[in-house]
């Protein structure tokens, strides 16, 4: 583990394994932890990056920069920091957002894409102000109750939804810092890329699970993306890489090796 100072930022980040760098980034209110079980099988066959940005996990809560472009520059400067011209730049959910900006403003950095759950390119719709505003009421009173009943509230999967892991991302969660919070979320509704996926060349993976609410709209990008592949698995939420790391490993590993399948041609 190590972290520089990015844009004026000390960003958290941990590399390991050894071959062709691939960076995984986390979600909008995730951390390193959610990628972690896909990380320790890469590790074995590339150089993966982890990285926390701004505002969240152990990187500073800086005063600004809470948007998806400002993250993806932060994701240029650690390539930079580490030296890396290219690599496969990989995100979760709002990680994929930010994936969404490299592709269409830093493409030349990257080698290819993978959008694992991403917000719909079209933005997340209008931001929820009094959801908001309860949320940030509830870490600035560190209420653990707030955010336990809401993760029970939306258990997918018994067999890994677990208290445990529940208690786990209530703890990142309240550690959130409030620019985050509620620049993440803004920046997430404001995203505009859609006319622009056509664009998009970069080998790119589209990974959607199945019981997740934005599968739809990853279906979506993925048939508007010109060179892209899709994988659904089957009994995975918005959590994907949680609820089926092995899974979400192969599908990167073999897309890393062999590229896009050709889409399918119908008469």
């Amino acid at each position: 583990m190590a972290e520089a100072v990015i844009n004026g930022a000390k960003i958290w980040y941990e590399t390991s394994g050894k071959g062709e760098p691939i960076l995984l980034h986390h979600g909008y209110t995730a951390s390193r932890v959610n990628w972690a079980p896909v990380a320790k099988i890469l590790e074995q066959h590339y150089q993966v990056i982890m990285m926390e940005c701004r505002g969240t996990g152990a990187s500073e809560h800086t005063v600004d920069g809470y948007s998806l472009q400002q993250y993806a520059l932060d994701v240029i400067g650690l390539m930079d920091h580490l030296s890396i011209d290219r690599l496969t730049y990989a995100g979760h959910s709002m990680g994929g957002g930010i994936g969404f900006v490299l592709a269409t403003e830093q493409s030349e950095r990257l080698n290819r894409l993978v959008l694992m759950a991403p917000i719909p390119s079209g933005g997340t719709g209008p931001v929820d102000e009094q959801r908001l505003a309860e949320r940030v009421d509830a870490i600035n009173r560190q209420d653990e109750a707030y955010f336990m009943n809401s993760y029970r509230a939306g258990i997918q999967m018994p067999e890994l939804d677990t208290e445990p892991w529940f208690e786990d991302r209530t703890r990142h969660l309240l550690s959130l810092s409030e620019g985050h919070l509620t620049g993440g979320a803004k920046t997430m509704s404001s995203l505009r890329v859609s006319d622009q996926l056509a664009y998009i060349t970069l080998p790119t993976l589209m990974i959607a699970g199945s019981a997740d609410g934005l599968m739809p709209y990853n279906i979506a990008d993925y048939q508007a993306l010109p060179n892209a592949d899709l994988c659904v698995i089957s009994r995975a939420g918005h959590e994907t890489a949680v609820h089926a790391p092995a899974e979400v490993a192969s599908a990167i590993h073999r897309f890393m090796q062999f590229g896009p399948a050709p889409k399918p041609r119908f008469p």
